[in-house]
């Protein structure tokens, strides 16, 4: 049986360069982590939020829209600080209330549903892995057009290997999203990556899955949460 009083993470460091101030950023009228723990809320295996961050006004904005907070070390806040060492200072802070496993849900994904979150959990708890992401169907494959340059401004397949011409004749390819992780503590404790071990994978629809990174991705964003895209549509 699933436990319904998951604690899910977001990690929200202070300095982005892509986007300043990305994480509280107003996006179609709300700070940006707010869509994230709005959602993680709704969810029904998670009882509480927690924002991992290194400043001040995140942590502010996050308390204000019903979120716990736990101030990271500045050392695991810099641009190239490992997020899997984020994981581990919040394990280690947030320990006996985890019971073992552990759910990260970026706030760079404010598209999400809970039923992602719960589909999510829901495959963790089915067993056979060590952690699960979430996957959607990338539009590039690197059988077929995705390529990559060399010096000479030359273009060559990033995996030429099948010489293939035809979708029909590739293996299916999927992005990984930032939608929704979770995976069981010791692994992330242990592991050298997060895809060492028994990875498995979720279904996000690409229309949930866009992961904030640019200005132009905020700007999609805004759009999307103002008017959902219909598969419907004609």
């Amino acid at each position: 049986m699933i436990r319904s009083n998951h604690t899910a993470f977001l990690f929200c460091r202070g300095g982005s360069k892509g986007i300043p101030d990305k994480n509280i950023k107003m996006v179609a009228g709300k700070p940006l982590l707010a869509w994230s723990v709005e959602c993680a809320l709704a969810s029904k295996y998670v009882s509480r939020v927690v924002v991992s961050t290194d400043s001040k006004r995140i942590a502010d904005v996050a308390q204000t829209v019903g979120a716990e907070v736990i101030m990271r070390p500045d050392e695991l806040a810099t641009d190239t600080a490992s997020e899997l060492l984020a994981w581990r200072h919040a394990i280690q802070v947030e320990h006996d209330t985890l019971q073992g496993t552990f759910v990260s849900l970026p706030a760079t994904s404010p598209l999400r549903v809970p039923q992602d979150v719960d589909t999510g959990i829901e495959r963790f708890y089915a067993g056979g892995c060590d952690i699960v992401f979430g996957i959607s169907e990338a539009h590039r494959s690197p059988y077929l057009n995705m390529v990559t340059r060399d010096s000479d401004g030359l273009i060559g397949l990033v995996n030429p290997g099948l010489g293939a011409t035809r979708r029909q004749d590739v293996p299916d390819v999927f992005d990984i999203t930032t939608c929704v992780y979770v995976g069981a503590v010791p692994y992330i404790e242990t592991c050298k990556g997060l895809m060492d071990g028994r990875v498995a994978g979720v279904d996000i629809p690409v229309e949930r899955a866009l992961d904030l990174d640019t200005p132009y991705d905020l700007h999609l964003a805004e759009l999307l949460l103002k008017h959902p895209f219909q598969k419907d549509m004609k």
